[in-house]
C-alpha cells in the first residue's frame, strides 16, 4: 500500500468521482458504467458539445471544469492515463450538439490514439467530430521530440474560453479554428524542487539534489530536460517568462493571460509571489498582464512545483474569457 488515503490501488479513482459528482450534484452527474462527467445545465444556444479529458492526478482538471460556461462532458482516465476510447465515444454521444462535438485533446500519444478511435467511430454514427490539439509546453518544443510539444496548463485556458465561445452559438469549425489559434498562442514552462509521489510504491516518482530545481518538468512526472541550480524566486520566473515571451513574440503594449499554477504541493504564498514577480517582469516589457489566475489548476499529484502559462489575447478573447462560468473550480 501506498502512502495514498485509499481503499485500494485500483478504486481510488472510480471513489473519487463518486465523490465528486455527489459533492458537485448541482452542477453534473456522473455516468457510472462508462466513467464520465455530464453538466446538467449547459447554455440553450450551444449548438456543439464540448468534450475534454485525460488522466486522473491533475485535479481540477478536468472534473472541475464540467458545468456552465465551460465542458459539457469530462472524461477521467486512472492516474496519469489516457481515458478509454468507449470512454470517449459515449461521452461524445452524451456530449454531442446539434452540430456534432469538439475533442479538446492534450498532446500525448494515449490521449491522441483513443480521442482519435473514438471520432472514427463516431464517424460511422455520421456525428460531426473535430479536435483541438493543445500543445503548449515550451520544455517540449524539439525538433528531436517526434511527438511535438506535450499539452499542459493551457487546457485550462483554453477550455474556458472556448466554453464561452461555444455559449454564443458557434459552429463546429468556428470552434476548431478558434481553438487551433489559441493553441499556438499559448506556451507554459514548469519547475519542481520534488517529485510527486507515486500511488504504486509511495516513494518520490524521481530523486532530485536537494540544491537542484527540474526545470522544465511533465505534468506527469516527466523529468525535464535539464536541473539548475536553485535560487531565489525572481530571478527564476524571470528566467521561465522570457522564454515564454521569445515563443510567443508578442509586441509591446499587447495583453496576456497569465495562469501561475501549483503542481500540488506549492502553498499559495509562494504561487502570489511568483505571481508578483511576473507582474513586474511584464510591465518592464510593456506587455499588459490583462488577467491572471493564481491557484492549483492543473496539478500533478503532490508534486513540489509551479508552472507558468502566458496566453496572447486580444479584445475578442479577454471578452470570451470574462464570460460568466459556473464549475466546481471555475466560477464567476
Amino acid at each position: 500500500m501506498g502512502s495514498y488515503f485509499e481503499n485500494g490501488e485500483d478504486t481510488l479513482v472510480p471513489d473519487a468521482l463518486r465523490g465528486f459528482a455527489r459533492a458537485h450534484a448541482d452542477l453534473l452527474t456522473l455516468d457510472p458504467g462508462h466513467g464520465f462527467l455530464l453538466a446538467r445545465d449547459p447554455a440553450p444556444t450551444r449548438r456543439v458539445g464540448l468534450l475534454s479529458g485525460g488522466g486522473s492526478g491533475h485535479e481540477p482538471l478536468h472534473a472541475g471544469y464540467v458545468g456552465r460556461g465551460m465542458l459539457d462532458v469530462a472524461c477521467p482516465g486512472l492516474v496519469f492515463a489516457s481515458p478509454h476510447n468507449r470512454q470517449v465515444y459515449e461521452g461524445s454521444l452524451a456530449a454531442a450538439g446539434p452540430q456534432g462535438v469538439l475533442h479538446i485533446v492534450k498532446n500525448y500519444t494515449g490521449d491522441r490514439i483513443n480521442f482519435g478511435i473514438a471520432a472514427e467511430r463516431l464517424a460511422h454514427r455520421d456525428i460531426p467530430c473535430a479536435r483541438v490539439l493543445v500543445d503548449d509546453d515550451l520544455a517540449t518544443d524539439s525538433e528531436n521530440i517526434a511527438a511535438g510539444r506535450r499539452g499542459t496548463g493551457g487546457t485550462v485556458l483554453i477550455e474556458k474560453i472556448l466554453g464561452a465561445a461555444a455559449d454564443t452559438g458557434l459552429g463546429l469549425q468556428e470552434l476548431q479554428e478558434l481553438g487551433t489559434r489559441l493553441a499556438a498562442s499559448c506556451r507554459t514552462l514548469a519547475v519542481a524542487s520534488a517529485a510527486h509521489t507515486s500511488p504504486t510504491t509511495g516513494r518520490p516518482a524521481f530523486l532530485l539534489d536537494p540544491d537542484g530545481l527540474e526545470y522544465g518538468v511533465g505534468i506527469h512526472g516527466e523529468r525535464a530536460p535539464k536541473t539548475i541550480p536553485r535560487g531565489p524566486l525572481g530571478p527564476l520566473v524571470e528566467r521561465m517568462a522570457l522564454a515564454l515571451l521569445e515563443a510567443l513574440s508578442p509586441a509591446r503594449d499587447s495583453s496576456v493571460i497569465a495562469l501561475v499554477n501549483g503542481l500540488g504541493a506549492v502553498t499559495p504564498l509562494e504561487l502570489y509571489a511568483a505571481h508578483a514577480e511576473l507582474g513586474g517582469l511584464l510591465d518592464d516589457q510593456g506587455i499588459d498582464l490583462a488577467r491572471s489566475l493564481v491557484g492549483e489548476y492543473i496539478t500533478s499529484l503532490d508534486m513540489r512545483g509551479f508552472s507558468i502559462t502566458l496566453l496572447a489575447a486580444d479584445h475578442r478573447i479577454l471578452r470570451l474569457y470574462d464570460a460568466p462560468v459556473r464549475t466546481a473550480a471555475l466560477h464567476w
